[in-house]
């Protein structure tokens, strides 16, 4: 399954549960996916699309950066307790070393989010919070992980 690079302006259907500020915008299908689910899964309670910034060591560019996370959410679990999450939505093959294979794009772009993650979750730590990365696999029923 490949990402698909569709742009555009999400309009919720219930835009009561968006806490982010001006227009809600996806960056691939894979987004606009989410944000459907988000936007009509009645668990979901709060929702903002890259609403926080979090500073994080470049390790290629050697330069602090920002990153800035897909996804901020608040749900409600079955005991009806709230928990708050970061969710990034991203390519399997971006998100190791190991899932890049023999190619450079792909191995460098994982260096970079293994940073931009390991700040993200000190962040979410220091705000008990959870960080979860969602790729292809949890998001359509069929496809696996390739071996290498």
């Amino acid at each position: 399954m490949s990402l698909k690079y569709s742009q555009g302006i999400f309009t919720p259907k219930n835009p009561e549960k968006y806490a982010g500020r001006g227009s809600i915008r996806y960056r691939s299908s894979w987004e606009l996916k989410f944000m459907n689910f988000l936007d009509e899964n009645p668990s979901i309670k709060n929702w903002a699309s890259e609403s926080i910034s979090i500073p994080y060591k470049n390790p290629i560019a050697n330069k602090t950066k920002s990153y800035v996370p897909d996804f901020f959410i608040v749900y409600e679990d079955v005991n009806k307790k709230l928990h708050a999450e970061i969710v990034e939505i991203k390519p399997h093959k971006e998100t190791s070393f190991e899932a890049a294979g023999k190619s450079t794009r792909n191995q460098v772009q994982a260096a970079i989010n293994q940073a931009k993650w390991t700040a993200a979750k000190q962040f979410c730590d220091r705000q008990g919070m959870q960080f979860r990365i969602i790729t292809e696999h949890d998001m359509f029923a069929g496809t696996k992980k390739k071996k290498r």
